[in-house]
């Protein structure tokens, strides 16, 4: 995961810890987890633009949520910054390869299956089977 996706992941759950219609500023999220400022601004209109975030210009202006936190998922943050999560296997006939692709599609389900909502409310996190493949976990063979 790269460092702005983290940068990011700070960001949205402090927009879900804030109350309803309460901007969230960037220096104050910034300050609050030791980020540069810079950095997470240029992160927080990544999140407005993937509809994510709304931003308010201006003095004391800053972000909100575009909808509640229990509709975006830890993956919807991560696809705002990094684009949809593929599978990162490059060769179908290779071993690995398929290693490889379950542990992504694990990554990913378990990404889907947590919202802000759940880590700012300090919900239990849904657990994933661990003895079962990803692939059976969706229905898909």
């Amino acid at each position: 995961m790269k460092k702005s996706t983290r940068y990011a992941l700070y960001a949205a759950v402090e927009l879900a810890r804030a109350g309803e219609g309460e901007l969230v500023q960037v220096a104050r999220v910034a300050e609050q987890h030791g980020l540069p400022a810079s950095v997470l601004a240029k992160t927080f209109q990544q999140l407005a633009r993937a509809g994510l975030a709304v931003g308010s210009r201006g003095v004391g202006g800053g972000y909100t949520l575009a909808r509640q936190p229990s509709s975006i998922t830890v993956l919807d943050v991560i696809e705002a910054l990094e684009g949809p999560q593929a599978n990162p296997s490059d060769h179908a006939d290779c071993p690995l390869s398929r290693l490889f692709d379950e542990v992504h599609e694990l990554n990913r389900d378990a990404f889907a299956s947590v919202t802000l909502d759940n880590l700012t409310r300090g919900a239990r996190l849904p657990r994933l089977p661990h003895n079962r493949r990803p692939s059976e976990m969706n229905g898909s063979s």
